[in-house]
């Protein structure tokens, strides 16, 4: 022990005040300014500890040299062992030979010839990196050089060569990454492929996070065979309640490309505009006003459908819909009162021009909550909309509704029987501008309103009964509705002899008349609920009939039957169908079945409807479209999946998808065929692309991301 106090007390005498080094050891022997220790030797130095088999240190030079089982743990964050190290403490330099570092937090380890650090550089030289087992790595990186900062965990990798299981995949001149959690600007992972239609596919994404509350991502793209372009994304946090992104983007079309698929289009662009606060009217106005306010923007433009289609090589990151909408919601919110504005845009990829297509620009809103009176037996409440009805061509409109329910109720019977009357007064105003083309209509837009008012009766009982295991809900009502006085003039005495047929709802002058009539009917609903003893619903079920006293040839509406059943844990099945007794057969019936159990998760559903119309090119009779997903885990590293819609009408393959996949600690491999139906604007009458692709998927980690695997894609031949 004195042995050990001396050799520490000496060391610490002879370095610097700010470069303090504590040295313990069994043994010590000292010959001149040489002082070796050995048997257990451990090294404190400023944020290092370091422990080895034996160390010499020099008082003259300031250096000490550590030999043999070397491992030194910094923060606690990452080891370096080697069999040989050398610290000059004057000028704050390391070396080890061989090196060897691992980083715990990531779980990298890099393995080098030699190793020299200086305070915050390190510098590798002849090595290796990888996040496997170190003994036959799956994937491994050889580099001829390497430097990393300590303080933001950045490395360098020179000359590096990616091997998978020995085997040579790519080579790469340079190649930097993080081994922080924090965001940093810098390369993001590529996605490569290619099609036989549209050539070899690179696209390399660019991060650029300076500060805290804004990052840009540039990914640009090139597709040998048909352009190139480029989309960016810009998200930014512009306060504590609020935050927004905009993406834009362009491709330009090679000429033969663009002639040989006879495109409307040889470039394509378009923007994507997002944005949502919680809190705009105290924050840009500096009040302080308790309710709630916010606006919601969800907004974006293009000049047809591919630039949807290019934004991604992957149909399951970009969805290619055919109709796009643009919305802005704008609120104030309290307890008693809600003003609302909606703006709707909305932009049709199939067509070449929108100029007809009608805009909600704006809806004005306000809402008078649900009142009591007289001891809660009176209740009321008050919805005022305005829509502006414009386009570019044609008739617009301004129509303004207004609705006043009052309802009266009590319950009877010791609270078994709730009654209660509603008198519901509704008015809608419209006036028209524009110009209508068609001639034989240009006398059918005359500015008019339509006021009436309808009465509701209701009568409706619940009970609740326990048992030992369940509980049991039932609940019946009944409610009448009849018609009561109206009056109306303009537009909608001129067209309500045809738009109240709903036949001619395709006719134009029928396109802002959204009145229905007010039917003598009753409606009958029955609802009941089973819970278990841990009150989780077990069964939903719900009959709803109505029946009509003014129409005698069509007495019965619709029947509607809702189910909802948890069979087990794993095992749900929801159904919902409506039978039409006029037509003697389901108008629209929908199943789903869903499981969860054996690694297996499986969610099957059908829907089917007839519209009893004749069928038209625009809208068909019959609707049949089966939806099925299905994956299946294994076990921890093997896992697969399968996906298949099925048009039954057009007996069309929408989309189907058969896809595997291996993860191991370190690295995940996938590979997914799958088949799509793809809408493009072209000058033909043919508006869509059927297309195969097989997806490869590789996940190095931990320098990969779930998120941001290396996606490779081919492309197969178009099936048309």
């Amino acid at each position: 022990m004195l042995k050990v106090l001396l050799l520490f007390l000496s060391l610490l005498l002879s370095l610097y005040a700010d470069e303090k080094v504590e040295i313990f050891s069994s043994n010590m022997t000292s010959q001149g300014n040489i002082v070796k220790a050995t048997g257990g030797v451990t090294v404190v130095y400023k944020n290092y500890f370091i422990t080895a088999d034996k160390a010499v240190y020099d008082r003259n030079s300031s250096e000490l040299e550590l030999f043999d089982n070397i491992r030194v743990n910094k923060d606690k964050s990452y080891k370096l062992l080697g069999k040989y190290a050398k610290l000059n403490i004057a000028q704050k330099e390391k070396f080890f030979k061989p090196f060897y570092m691992s980083d715990k937090e990531s779980r990298v380890w890099i393995s080098a010839n030699n190793g020299t650090s200086t305070e915050k550089l390190l510098d590798i030289n002849e090595g290796m990196l990888s996040g496997c087992n170190p003994v036959d790595p799956l994937w491994k990186i050889e580099f001829s050089s390497s430097d990393y900062n300590s303080d933001s965990k950045w490395i360098n990798l020179y000359n590096a060569r990616l091997y998978i299981d020995d085997i040579p995949i790519f080579y790469m001149p340079y190649f930097g990454f993080s081994l922080d959690t924090k965001r940093k600007s810098g390369l993001l992972m590529p996605s490569m492929g290619y099609s036989t239609n549209e050539g070899a596919y690179y696209e390399q994404p660019i991060y650029i996070a300076v500060d805290n509350w804004w990052d840009l991502e540039l990914k640009p793209q090139i597709r040998t065979q048909r352009g190139q372009g480029i989309y960016q994304t810009f998200r930014f946090v512009d306060s504590a309640t609020s935050s927004g992104e905009i993406t834009t983007g362009y491709f330009k079309e090679s000429g033969k490309y663009y002639t040989d698929n006879n495109l409307q289009n040889d470039s394509h662009y378009g923007f994507n505009f997002k944005y949502d606060n919680n809190d705009f009217l105290n924050q840009w106005l500096g009040t302080n006003f308790e309710g709630q306010s916010g606006i919601y923007a969800d907004g974006s433009r293009m000049n047809d459908v591919d630039y949807i289609n290019l934004s991604s090589n992957d149909v399951r990151n970009s969805s290619t819909a055919t109709q796009v909408l643009s919305r802005v919601n704008i609120f104030y919110n309290t307890d008693e009162h809600y003003v609302g504005s909606y703006f709707k845009y909305y932009q049709d990829l199939k067509l070449v021009s929108n100029d007809d297509t009608i805009q909600k620009i704006p809806t004005l809103q306000y809402h008078y909550y649900l009142n009591t009176f007289l001891q809660d037996h009176l209740l009321y409440n008050l919805d005022v909309q305005s829509n502006n009805l414009t386009r570019n061509i044609n008739k617009t409109a301004l129509q303004t509704d207004i609705n006043l329910p009052v309802t009266l109720q009590t319950s009877l019977f010791d609270e078994y029987l709730n009654i209660s009357y509603r008198a519901n007064v509704y008015m809608q105003h419209s006036s028209f501008g524009g110009s209508e083309q068609n001639p034989t209509f240009k006398n059918k837009y005359n500015d008019g309103y339509i006021v009436r008012n309808f009465h509701t009766l209701a009568a409706s009982t619940q009970l609740t009964r326990g048992y030992e295991d369940f509980s049991h809900v039932i609940s019946f009502g009944v409610s009448y509705n009849k018609a009561g006085t109206q009056s109306s003039n303009g537009y909608y005495v001129d067209n309500e002899a045809i738009c109240a047929n709903s036949q001619n709802q395709d006719d134009a002058r029928c396109e802002f008349y959204n009145i229905l009539d007010i039917k003598e009917e009753a409606q009958v609903d029955f609802i009941q609920y089973i819970y278990d003893d841990k009150a989780t619903e077990v069964l939903y079920h719900r009959l709803a009939q109505k029946i009509s006293y003014g129409d005698t040839a069509n007495r019965y509406g619709e029947l509607e039957n809702e189910l909802n059943y948890r069979i087990t844990d794993y095992l749900k099945f929801y159904n919902n169908l409506f039978y039409n007794y006029e037509e003697t057969n389901f108008s629209k019936v929908f199943n789903q079945v869903s499981l969860n159990k054996f690694g297996v998760n499986l969610a099957l559903s059908h829907l089917y409807k007839d519209t009893f119309i004749a069928t038209t090119t625009e809208v068909p009779q019959f609707t049949s479209y089966l939806t099925s997903t299905l994956s299946y885990t294994y076990n921890n590293h093997y896992s697969f999946s399968a996906l298949y819609n099925y048009d039954a009408i057009s007996k069309t393959a929408k989309t189907q998808e058969i896809g595997f996949m291996y993860k191991k600690r370190c690295w995940d491999f996938g590979i997914r065929y799958s088949e799509n139906r793809r809408p493009v604007l072209t000058n033909d009458v043919k508006s869509f692309v059927d297309e195969r692709y097989i997806y490869f998927t590789i996940l190095l980690k931990p320098l990969m991301k779930a998120n941001g695997s290396s996606n490779i894609t081919m492309q197969l031949p178009n099936a048309n």
